[in-house]
């Protein structure tokens, strides 16, 4: 299919505008850019509330927002921002999981965990799990029904959240209903695959880019084949939560999703692969820009509220 033309319209907007590629910028430069993403999310979905705290995590407090849906909210989301484990924060996705909450009816939880180079890899899936683990404690504090655990999260935060599934598996707990999974990173190992070679310039993200967030995330090279960075590498993958795995046609990241649900399919976990045609990473961030990012929240929301019922 056609490269999307509200896709088509920004990737020239940006290219007029001269954006840079990330892979040329210093990591504050980077980090700076992706808080422009704020500008494309459109007009911000009303939730009955928004707050602010800190968790305890395994190097100090751990900043999260919870935002609670109107009605009565049946069960808890626990949502890691993408970005590269680089850059991006709980203020980039606000827009997204207020869109969450809502179409969910689930308590949303956004976790700000700490980002590489300053924390490299394992400091993130380790401030993930220990955020999930808090909400799992305290879902009657947090105002709602006990009606199951939902780990979710974009690009990097969709590895993120099924490196917390495998952790959740091997660790006796919390129990994870559910894993939905946007556009997500499973191989810091591998980055010529397909995907990668026929979509990896000009679709926003780059294979560039890639490899740069890799190699801040995980500089060792031995590390980057571990579980933990590369979920599609654990040599078992049954007992994990069913899962939603959406990826996109233009996308350096397509196959990363796609082997991922094969692997968890053929180790008996129900799965759906969904592919959004024409479509580039970073659909999730850009609500104002691309229609579709309101098909990709309702399938989201569709999928999480089979599992819990």
């Amino acid at each position: 299919m056609p490269l999307d033309p509200q896709a088509q319209a920004l990737l020239d907007a940006m290219e007029a505008q001269g954006a840079p590629d990330i892979s040329a910028l210093s990591v504050s430069q980077a980090r700076d850019m992706a808080n422009s993403f704020r500008e494309m999310q459109g007009e911000l979905v009303q939730v009955a509330a928004v707050g602010d705290r800190t968790v305890p995590g395994p190097a100090g407090a751990l900043p999260v927002r919870i935002y609670r849906p109107h009605g009565s909210p049946r069960g808890a989301l626990v949502y890691f921002h993408g970005g590269g484990w680089v850059i991006g924060n709980i203020e980039v996705v606000d827009g997204p999981c207020r869109a969450l909450a809502e179409a969910t009816g689930c308590v949303v939880v956004s976790a700000q965990y700490r980002l590489a180079p300053e924390s490299a890899f394992p400091a993130a899936p380790e401030d993930c799990y220990a955020v999930t683990r808090w909400v799992a404690e305290h879902l009657e504090e947090l105002g709602t029904e006990p009606a199951g655990l939902v780990v979710s999260g974009d690009s990097a935060g969709g590895n993120l959240a099924a490196v917390v599934a495998l952790m959740a598996r091997d660790r006796g707990g919390p129990e994870i209903a559910f894993q939905a999974l946007i556009y997500p990173v499973t191989d810091c190992a591998d980055m010529e695959t397909d995907s990668y070679r026929a979509n990896g310039e000009g679709y926003l993200l780059t294979a560039a880019s890639m490899r740069w967030f890799r190699d801040h995330y995980v500089p060792d090279e031995a590390a980057r084949t571990e579980p933990y960075a590369s979920p599609v590498r654990a040599a078992d993958l049954s007992g994990l939560p069913p899962a939603f795995v959406a990826v996109m046609e233009f996308d350096p990241l397509h196959d990363d999703g796609a082997k991922y649900a094969e692997r968890l399919r053929e180790a008996g976990v129900p799965v759906t692969l969904q592919r959004y045609e024409g479509q580039i990473h970073g659909l999730f961030w850009l609500g104002g820009m691309c229609g579709r990012y309101q098909t990709l929240v309702e399938d989201v929301a569709r999928e999480v509220k089979g599992a819990l019922g």
